[in-house]
């Protein structure tokens, strides 16, 4: 799910309440710009657009007019605070044969990929979540799901991640990429989707 970032910030940081709150919307690592409404009993601004910026300096008093900031100005005010923002996670998803826990052709490559992007950020967060289509009973879709995710895992582990540092969990027809009914193939909803944080 992409999602804009925001900078909410005091005007100063000594005596917060007397000068407000700025609230500037940029775009999340991919370019994605959300949508967020300031409110308060006085009013209300909507910003939809990066860079744009709106004040609310007192509980009575309204947002300010949307102003777009400069992009200097963003980086001298805000410029730590974004540095210091944790790098978003990773997320990788694999899809399996059906009725299997073996991953497809176009799958195999991804661990090679899962494992540079664990060593490059130094990850000890890995959450590997297990997924199925609704062909076959619920109860058989939840053990498949299962056996992906724990398959996903054993080769991570297999390929020098610590176990340790692996959550895993499934969901079996629940929570569908694709919603079809009962005995519906859906080769997207049978996945493993692994993040790394």
């Amino acid at each position: 799910m992409k999602k804009a970032l925001l900078l909410l910030f005091c005007l100063a940081l000594t005596s917060c309440a007397a000068k407000g709150t700025t609230v500037v919307l940029i775009e999340d690592p991919e370019g994605t710009v959300g949508q967020v409404t300031v409110s308060n009993r006085a009013g209300t601004q909507t910003l939809d657009a990066a860079r744009q910026s709106t004040t609310a300096a007192a509980p009575s008093t309204a947002p300010s007019a949307v102003r777009v900031a400069d992009q200097a100005e963003i980086d001298t005010v805000y410029g730590r605070a974004l540095k210091a923002l944790p790098e978003p996670v990773e997320t990788f998803i694999l899809y399996f044969r059906t009725g299997t826990s073996d991953l497809t052709p176009e799958s195999r490559p991804v661990p090679a990929r899962i494992l540079a992007s664990i060593a490059r950020r130094g990850s000890t967060d890995v959450r590997v979540y297990g997924h199925s289509d609704r062909v076959g009973t619920s109860e058989t879709n939840e053990r498949l799901s299962m056996e992906r995710a724990e398959a996903m895992s054993a080769i991570l582990v297999d390929m020098g991640v610590s176990k340790d540092i692996i959550r895993t969990s499934y969901h079996g027809e629940g929570n569908p990429i694709v919603p079809t009914e009962d005995e519906v193939p859906e080769p997207r909803n049978r996945r493993v989707e692994v993040l790394v944080r």
